[in-house]
């Protein structure tokens, strides 16, 4: 069978909506009918790249945030019938090794040996009607949820859970925590800090129309992102600064802004793959602050991710588009003018 597939065919050029072979799931692969791929900002810094940077080998199907419903099973699948909606997990590791046994594939220890991350990050991914998703250890049901518009629960929901999950600790009542960026991802944040912590929740972005927003999904505080917004945000937590910082953005504006509300003994967690530099020496933090770069998620977390949207307490804002317009999500990315995530729905 043959189908349609938006690809990157050569390193810092556009990719290319081309048509590509869909072979039969083998033993232990599942076929999945992709109902929704989430387009993610990362997926601009990968087609940015210079060749060699990754051990990718092109081409490959971009699309790391997939749902979908399964299409057909190979042989050994188990637990698993045609139509089933689902989640995909996405980090693609061996499978084998001590992360990857705990279900932290995140953190697989073969990774360079497969020379990819997983499907959109060096293998086929999401963008097409059709994902070969090489294990059903891969596979979360989804529910009642909606195919369509639910698969950035793989991503633009596990890896800031993941990173809020890591610093609980710090997230007693009383404490702050900051969010630099609320768009599609960081909405999720926000929503998630509420959910999961007691914290007072400021949400910072140069959109009026995504603070509002951020406003309306749990955020305490709104902050316009100008020259007075760390002075207004040290104003806010009565000059201590935040226990944690979520930089969704990362580039070098965001990056001081973050250490310069970040408080002692806090974390300032990077998120955001804006290519950005944080300085460091003795008096570019504050004192015993955590400067950390999580990745991703388990799949656990991805389990626990899914109970929260299940029980009502996520809200996701989509916006879809059909395959043929993949280039037009992207561009709407770039421009800053999508409200929430995009979602590339090849099958309507």
């Amino acid at each position: 069978m043959k189908t349609k597939a938006y690809q990157l065919v050569e390193w810092q050029q556009p990719p290319e909506l081309r048509e590509v072979d869909v072979r039969e799931p083998g033993p232990g692969e599942v076929l999945l009918k992709v109902g929704g791929a989430g387009a993610c900002h990362s997926d601009l810094t990968i087609m940015g790249m210079p060749p060699g940077f990754m051990p990718y080998t092109l081409p490959f199907t971009l699309g790391h945030e997939a749902a979908g419903w399964v299409e057909a099973v190979g042989a050994g699948v188990t637990g698993f019938e045609r139509g089933q909606p689902v989640l995909v997990y996405g980090p693609w590791g061996c499978g084998r090794c001590k992360p990857c046994r705990q279900g932290g594939e995140n953190h697989c220890e073969r990774v360079i040996e497969l020379r990819s991350h997983g499907g959109g990050l060096g293998r086929d991914g999401s963008m097409a009607h059709y994902l070969l998703v090489p294990s059903s250890r891969l596979l979360v049901p989804l529910g009642s949820l909606d195919p369509r518009d639910w698969a950035p629960l793989v991503d633009a929901a596990l890896t800031p859970y993941h990173a809020i999950k890591r610093a609980l600790p710090l997230l007693v009542p009383g404490s702050t925590a900051v969010v630099i960026g609320v768009g599609g991802l960081g909405q999720m944040a926000v929503q998630l800090l509420r959910a999961l912590s007691p914290a007072r929740i400021i949400a910072v972005d140069t959109s009026a129309d995504k603070l509002a927003r951020a406003k309306e999904l749990g955020a305490d505080d709104v902050v316009r992102t100008d020259e007075r917004a760390a002075e207004h945000i040290r104003q806010l937590t009565h000059g201590l600064g935040a226990e944690l910082v979520l930089d969704i953005v990362g580039v070098d504006s965001t990056l001081k802004l973050a250490a310069g509300v970040a408080r002692a003994r806090g974390q300032l967690t990077l998120i955001g793959l804006g290519g950005g530099v944080l300085p460091f020496h003795f008096f570019g933090v504050p004192t015993e602050c955590q400067v950390v770069a999580p990745y991703w998620g388990t799949i656990p977390e991805l389990m626990e991710v899914l109970e929260l949207a299940q029980a009502g307490r996520l809200r996701m804002t989509v916006e879809r588009f059909p395959l043929e317009q993949v280039d037009e999500a992207y561009r709407r990315m770039r421009e800053g003018t999508l409200k929430g995530r995009a979602i590339i729905t090849p099958h309507g």
